[in-house]
């Protein structure tokens, strides 16, 4: 099925089957926006449970999760099975996302606090266990630094058209006769259970993935896990990470709330502002990642943050409710934000070449796991944090109600200030970075001359199962 169409001992995947590969992200795509912007706001003001009750549920959740990940992306890393690592785990994401995303979106019974609770826990597993396992999928498939740019790019762009369909429903169903409020919430959630399942079995089919056969180490202690956190590559990634997801999260959660009541927008021209944002980063991701090829992932990083952050100052100057001017600013944050998730990922991959090459064991999945859990705890801290200030100065969500003018004033503070820090300190946190190009090439020679290139094991070719080869994909893991 899959051709290999360079000889090198790391080719490339030939776009087709990279676009393929990147479908899994399909869902998760539109779940980063459906249940990142709109599921909170739809249970405070659809379902009239309290601000702080939604985001004390979904802080509690992710804070709880984060201890899930290291697990999972450590059995990553010493799974072998017949059909490859990371197969089997894709795999098993489909039936539990599926059905905490229905159970969600679709609630068969009276919505209470404990309900939200259980099957937002539900849903975590399953975005954990098809996160962890495509991005460390991804991260083999890609051995070279800036390969690992075109492979994480086209991912990013996946994941924006997933973000930018579900968009559109807001604005394609507000005010229509006969359509009622909230209709488009529900819809969202049928978009992922079609998206997930069709998304990983493209993946499964056109994508090879190596059979490895085991000749590291496997001992495994808190030391090591303790070790690659405080790694001074791993330690700058993961607090760029975490500041660079903490700042357009906090956004997110109240932006609905923001647009409509401070701006002066409907929901619906909201949603098509917010879709403008994310198409961006169809364009962000192919530039910027060419950009991250000439001048490196982190000094790219650090400029799209300081521009992130000077550009959110310029909101408040922007006349309300005109819909081009937020067009354009909307536009060009969009395209600088999609190089925060993606050049983080690639230099996660870069860091696990250098672990191998240093310890002779394989963690990639568990350096992933840490990324994972960057985002969800500042996922907590983004909808925890916003929603309980905003309740505490008294502004209140449920559908139809109007605020003073003080709880409004308050919602501007608390949109912007936030987001302009966080965001200038995770671009800072790459001052001084070590792990570029040229050192990445001196990591993946020594370790190709260590594991003696060409002498692979089989590769597993598409959902077959049938075997390539060795030298038609050495890559595949």
């Amino acid at each position: 099925m899959t051709q290999a169409t360079d000889a090198s001992p790391h080719p490339r995947l030939p776009l087709p089957a990279l676009i393929a590969f990147s479908l899994p992200g399909l869902g998760p795509g539109a779940l980063a926006i459906a249940l990142g912007v709109f599921l909170p706001r739809y249970y405070a003001g659809h379902f009239g449970l309290a601000l702080a009750a939604v985001g004390g549920v979904f802080g509690l959740i992710r804070l709880l999760d984060t201890g899930v990940d290291p697990i999972l992306g450590l059995i990553m890393d010493r799974t072998r099975t017949p059909v490859g690592r990371y197969r089997p785990w894709l795999i098993s994401s489909v039936p539990i996302l599926m059905l905490a995303v229905f159970m969600l979106f679709e609630p068969l019974t009276k919505v209470t606090v404990a309900y939200l609770f259980g099957w937002l826990f539900l849903y975590y597993i399953g975005t954990s266990i098809l996160g962890l396992s495509h991005s460390a999928w991804a991260s083999v498939i890609a051995a070279k630094y800036h390969e690992r740019s075109r492979v994480f790019g086209v991912l990013q762009v996946v994941g924006i058209l997933g973000a930018t369909t579900v968009l559109l429903l807001p604005s394609l169903l507000e005010g229509r006769k006969g359509v009622p409020p909230g209709v488009a919430v529900p819809l969202m959630g049928w978009f992922v259970i079609a998206a997930v399942p069709i998304g990983v079995l493209a993946a499964l089919i056109r994508t090879p993935e190596r059979i490895t056969t085991n000749t590291e180490s496997e001992r495994f202690a808190i030391g090591d896990y303790l070790r690659l956190i405080f790694r001074p590559d791993m330690l700058r990634i993961i607090l760029a990470d975490f500041c660079l997801a903490l700042g357009p999260g906090w956004m997110g959660a109240i932006y609905l709330f923001y647009f409509h009541d401070a701006r002066g927008f409907t929901i619906g021209q909201a949603s098509l502002q917010l879709f403008i944002y994310v198409a961006a980063g169809v364009f962000g991701a192919g530039i910027l990642s060419r950009v991250a090829m000439r001048f490196g992932k982190h000094r790219t990083l650090m400029a799209t943050a300081t521009g992130y952050s000077l550009g959110l100052i310029t909101l408040t100057f922007m006349p309300k409710g005109q819909m081009i001017p937020v067009a354009i600013f909307m536009f060009i944050m969009g395209f600088l934000a999609t190089s925060f998730a993606l050049l983080d990922r690639a230099m996660v991959a870069d860091v696990g070449d250098a672990v191998r090459l240093q310890y002779g064991q394989n963690r990639v999945g568990l350096l992933y796991s840490m990324i994972t859990m960057t985002q969800k705890v500042a996922g907590a801290l983004s909808i925890t944090l916003s929603f309980t200030v905003l309740g505490a100065i008294g502004y209140q969500a449920k559908d139809g109600v109007v605020n003073t003018p003080a709880a409004i004033h308050g919602l501007e503070l608390v949109y912007l200030i936030g987001p302009v820090v966080f965001v200038m300190l995770g671009g800072a946190c790459y001052i001084g970075y070590k792990l570029n190009d040229r050192r990445h090439a001196e990591i993946r020679a020594a370790l190709d001359e260590r594991d003696g290139v060409g002498v692979e094991a089989p590769v597993i070719d598409g959902v077959t199962g049938s075997q390539a080869e060795p030298g038609r994909f050495a890559a595949a893991e």
